[in-house]
């Protein structure tokens, strides 16, 4: 399927409504920025009599399978137990702060199998409101979609065997200071489109996010009048099947640009 049938635009879209809800990857590194300036705001130094905690430590803290509870026990406790502040103790206060590292243990959010997916890392990002607090979209609960989005996406950085779940390691590259997350192309009929590129199928828009397609699934019977001014070849309407093949060939596209492009760098 040719894409000059479905014209890509190389800018976001002015209307948010006919766009899906996506993460850009400056939204994906907006939310990264502060998950790491609140897990810096933790660092604490050695004194003379007492051992500090560095940055590796922190995040091992979150990361740790809980010893207080076996990990066949439910995990819903996490939000609603004790609340883990982001505020680093007064050196004064070394005791309450020894105290705080074991509650910090006790809320760790790796259900016990050593790796963190998408709805544990959620749970460990929602403990800071200031990281969690884009607001890109007018209303919550599409930004609570958007933050979701974003952790899939931070996910998708350091995510090295696809499982869509990070080992200690895979965290701590993904949330480590000095790491620049790479920009991410969409390809699509041997061309590779820049992030917020847009495409329109019917009633539906996909638009670049993070290196994939992302398209609404909206049914467009009764909607094709609104269409064809945007389309090269008005006389061809497509089915809804037809609309999901084509979503399909759009993420097709996007694996075999990625494979090709990470057998280059093997080459290389």
């Amino acid at each position: 399927m040719s894409s000059s049938v479905f014209p890509l635009t190389e800018k976001k879209s002015e209307n948010p409504a006919a766009s899906p809800v996506v993460c850009y990857q400056s939204d994906r590194d907006e939310l990264r920025r502060r998950v790491i300036q609140w897990l810096e705001a933790e660092i604490i130094p050695d004194g003379w009599f007492s051992k500090g905690s560095n940055y590796s430590e922190i995040l091992d803290k979150y990361f740790k399978a809980s010893r207080a509870a076996p990990a066949s026990e439910p995990r819903q406790h996490f939000l609603s137990g004790h609340c883990i502040t982001a505020a680093v103790p007064p050196a004064e206060r070394l005791q309450d702060f020894k105290g705080f590292r074991m509650e910090l243990e006790e809320q760790s959010f790796d259900d016990g199998d050593s790796r963190l997916d998408s709805t544990e890392f959620l749970k460990f990002v929602e403990q800071n409101e200031t990281a969690i607090n884009i607001t890109t979209y007018m209303d919550q609960e599409t930004n609570k979609l958007l933050r979701g989005l974003c952790v899939d996406a931070l996910i998708e950085l350091s995510d090295e065997n696809a499982d869509w779940k990070l080992s200690f390691n895979e965290f701590l590259k993904c949330l480590s200071p000095s790491f620049n997350p790479p920009e991410k192309k969409c390809a699509l009929e041997d061309e590779t489109y820049e992030d917020g590129a847009e495409t329109q199928v019917e009633c539906n828009r996909c638009v670049c996010a993070c290196g994939n397609w992302v398209c609404t699934a909206m049914t467009c019977e009764g909607r094709n009048e609104k269409v064809p001014a945007q389309r090269h070849r008005p006389d061809q309407d497509l089915t809804e099947e037809e609309m999901a093949r084509y979503v399909q060939e759009l993420q097709k596209h996007q694996e075999t640009a990625e494979k090709t492009k990470r057998m280059s760098t093997k080459e290389m």
